[in-house]
């Protein structure tokens, strides 16, 4: 059985025994990963030295005991004859065996390696398909940085085999990349509640009179600032979201309240058309995100209203990423006939 088969198998009953595997909170953010390489080629090719390259890839967590990464490498050999390069772009499926700091995986990939020879009177070149199998491990820095190594070994089916005189070629790689998380990994859980036992009283206690009854329902009008909700210009939601949160456990706690208003605003930056359709696209952005929740749709309506009835008017900053920050209170959505409750200490 040759190493690849091997690696195969071995990842085969890693699954099986998954439940045992990657307890650990992950960070689901994509991740970028420079990359430098050390090379061993074929020997067919005329060259099987050792030397460097250099590469991207990029990556991120998709299940506790998964990553996938996919990028690019280029390296370069030769000898006092042959001249040698190889490119290789692919896709790689990390298996983790623990999401602590130091993670040790098992990996396999497939992608395509381009494949140049040339020496004196000689010269091929062409795409090739590969399949890959490896190990490595990651270890974090911080809570966005990380360090990863692995070795592995690329197998190609040679379609230029005429040109290169064999068909099938190995090639071995050992890789160092640094890690870069473009999100910091989500808060922990809070713990839960727990409630004390009661104590046993000798004598039963006086009854109490009734509570007084609950204050009338109160509607208030919530503002939320779009700094929040979205990034400059943008009409999609940043995550997370508490405030959108509280306000659909207001809403499902509640089904009487119904004629939901989400109305949206912008600054006066831009055109009047562009600030109006904005403002529509950011309602109808809250307006979806508490659907998501279980909120039926029907009891809310989403209306963009532009620039109007803005909340500042004195900014006068020459400056544009200063105005852009005075104005701020005026890029918000407004959601009416909503009151979110919270307990008072």
């Amino acid at each position: 059985m040759n190493n690849m088969k091997k690696i195969a198998l071995a990842a085969a009953l890693l699954c099986s025994a998954g439940s045992t595997l990657a307890q650990e909170v992950i960070n689901p953010s994509w991740y970028i990963a420079p990359t430098v390489v050390g090379i061993k080629t074929d020997h067919d090719f005329g060259v099987g030295e050792k030397d460097w390259g250099g590469g991207l890839k990029f990556g991120k967590p998709v299940h506790p005991m998964w990553d996938i990464q996919i990028g690019a490498t280029e390296a370069r050999t030769e000898n006092s004859l042959t001249d040698y390069r190889q490119t290789v772009v692919g896709a790689d499926a990390l298996l983790m065996l623990s999401r602590k700091q130091i993670r040790p995986f098992l990996l396999v990939g497939v992608g395509a390696e381009r494949d140049r020879a040339s020496r004196p009177g000689y010269k091929a070149s062409g795409w090739s398909p590969y399949y890959s199998g490896g190990v490595g491990v990651q270890a974090s820095l911080n809570d966005r940085w990380s360090l990863q190594v692995d070795a592995r070994a690329n197998k190609a089916h040679l379609r230029n085999d005429d040109e290169f005189g064999f068909s099938k070629a190995l090639t071995k790689y050992v890789g160092v990349s640094l890690i870069y998380a473009f999100n910091p990994p989500p808060a922990p859980p809070a713990p839960p509640v727990v409630q004390p036992e009661p104590v046993a009283e000798a004598a039963p206690a006086p009854v109490a009179p009734p509570p007084p009854p609950p204050p009338p329902a109160r509607f208030e009008k919530v503002t939320l600032s779009a700094t929040e909700l979205f990034a400059f210009d943008s009409a999609t939601l940043s995550m997370p979201q508490p405030k959108l949160d509280d306000i659909a456990s207001a809403l499902q706690a509640d089904p009487s309240i119904t004629d939901v208003d989400i109305v949206g605003y912008t600054d006066r930056l831009g055109s009047t058309k562009y600030n109006q359709k904005l403002s529509q696209r950011r309602a109808d952005a809250v307006r979806e995100y508490l659907v998501s929740k279980g909120i039926d749709g029907g009891r809310l309506q989403a209306h963009g209203k532009g620039e109007s009835n803005p909340v500042v008017t004195d900014c006068k900053q020459k400056k544009r990423s200063e105005l852009i920050e005075c104005l701020a209170p005026n890029r918000r959505v407004e959601v009416e006939q909503i009151t979110v409750e919270r307990r008072v200490q």
